[in-house]
């Protein structure tokens, strides 16, 4: 039995239809249904092994699903490599942040894709234009660092995710997916990054936020989404649940049995 969240298709921006995934003879997910709609914060939930970085690869175009379809923004689309969902607007910020760090912050942010010119088949990189650019850009997120010049291995952890999120959304992103992205973080950094999510709603951005903390997911997500061995489990805003029961969604117990789960977790 699983529970629904409300729905509005015509709100959706970006949606999933029965999702499955095969390797061999092992299905990582199983009729997956999923939708993200405009300025919505989404919580993905699940124990290790549930799908949800299966899932959330499909959806950035590193995995190609076995069976099912992608719809965004209305229109069905099929993404071939990560490239494809860039220029649809769809950007994943890993755990490993994945920036170089002995590079500078504004050249993190615009790393593969520098503005500047191509002259006799060479691109010609504009520095200041870029440094410009950084600034302007980590301004409009309320990102406050010394200076873009600052080499990123300079940078606190909390400083570290937020120019991988600023690097995500430089670029007109309509979805920024985020993996974990407070694990490795001091608890007063936690709070920076969270309200740095909660911003990304004002400029129209679409987040899934995959998380085992609850403390974040009812900080920040307006709604939360559980998978279960590569299956939907339920789903529903946050205003309708409570800790308890979404712990017993992760470790797949609903009902009576979620005091249960919530004293096997503590």
């Amino acid at each position: 039995m699983e529970r629904h969240a409300e729905k509005g298709p015509e709100s959706d921006l970006l949606e999933a239809r029965n999702i499955t995934k095969y390797f061999g003879a092992i299905t990582a997910l199983d009729r997956v249904n999923f939708h993200l709609r405009r300025g919505e914060v989404l919580g993905v939930v699940g124990d290790n092994g549930a799908g949800k970085s299966t899932l959330m690869k499909i959806l950035s175009g590193l995995y190609a699903p076995s069976e099912g379809e992608i719809i965004f923004d209305g229109k069905p689309v099929r993404f071939s490599s990560p490239r494809d969902a860039h220029k649809a607007g769809i950007e994943m910020v890993y755990q490993d942040l994945a920036l170089a760090g002995n590079m500078t912050i504004y050249e993190n942010i615009y790393l593969g894709r520098e503005p500047g010119s191509r002259m006799l088949g060479l691109s010609i990189v504009d520095q200041k234009l870029s440094r410009t650019k950084a600034q302007e850009h980590l301004d409009r997120l309320k990102i406050n660092v010394k200076s873009v010049d600052q080499n990123a291995e300079e940078l606190s952890g909390g400083q570290q995710q937020a120019v991988a999120i600023a690097r995500a959304t430089a670029f007109d992103a309509r979805v920024v997916i985020m993996d974990e992205p407070t694990a490795a973080l001091a608890i007063k950094e936690v709070g920076k990054v969270l309200d740095l999510i909660k911003g990304l709603k004002d400029h129209g951005v679409g987040i899934i936020l995959i998380s085992h903390r609850m403390d974040d997911v009812f900080y920040v997500c307006d709604r939360v989404m559980a998978l279960f061995h590569g299956r939907n489990f339920a789903d529903a805003p946050l205003r309708n649940t409570n800790r308890n029961e979404v712990i017993g969604w992760i470790m797949g117990t609903k009902g009576h049995d979620q005091a249960v789960a919530h004293d096997q977790v503590r």
